[in-house]
């Protein structure tokens, strides 16, 4: 009995490389409802959410947003948005 009190105790957990930290932030309209997009430095987008909860307050707080997203660094994550939304849209860059 390997002090596992008659049960097999779990391997080891292997180490797995961490994903990037987002810096990214842009808030865009979607539908008429506001949606969240967390993006790394290359552009890719690794998470989504409602825009109208507390996180958002709490992830921008102090940030300063610039206006638009309709640059060509954008086009991949924002594809499916049309230009006037693109245009609407606010970009934070977070501090990691």
């Amino acid at each position: 009995m390997d002090q596992g009190l008659g049960q097999e105790l779990p391997g080891r957990h292997a180490a797995h490389k961490l994903h990037p930290a987002a810096r990214v932030l842009i808030v865009i309209e979607a539908g008429g409802t506001p949606v969240a997009r967390l993006l790394l430095d290359s552009g890719e987008q690794v998470a989504e959410f409602d825009a109208s909860t507390e996180e958002l307050g709490a992830m921008t707080r102090g940030l300063a947003a610039s206006l638009g997203a309709a640059a060509p660094q954008w086009d991949k994550a924002l594809a499916g948005h049309s230009a006037e939304e693109r245009e609407a849209a606010r970009v934070f860059r977070l501090p990691v």
